[in-house]
């Protein structure tokens, strides 16, 4: 069966090549919907303009296609609540100079 821990695990594969880290780390994942063999992704960026959302969306759908047990896949960028620093994970703010 597939689960939201198969599916994040196999977005940390999706890197924003700005900043060099994976979506999952940057706090850029909001959900994971599973239903059946469709799956249903929520993600943000990290601001509107991004000109990496192309890549990163694209990431996303070729990931999701990687999963054996996957049928349908969603995508859907959010921008509420929007995305800050405080998302990532404590690693990707020491990365980026956002830790103490």
């Amino acid at each position: 069966m597939l689960t939201a821990e198969d599916v994040t695990d196999a977005l940390r594969q999706v890197f924003d090549p700005e900043l060099g880290l994976d979506i999952v780390e940057l706090g850029l994942l909001y959900d994971v919907q599973i239903v059946d063999d469709a799956v249903t992704v929520l993600y943000s960026l990290t601001s509107i303009g991004c000109p990496a959302g192309p890549l990163i969306h694209e990431q996303i759908l070729e990931a999701m296609r990687e999963l054996p047990r996957v049928k349908k896949v969603a995508l859907e960028l959010i921008w509420d609540p929007p995305w800050t620093p405080e998302r990532m994970s404590e690693d990707a703010k020491l990365l980026l100079g956002f830790g103490y």
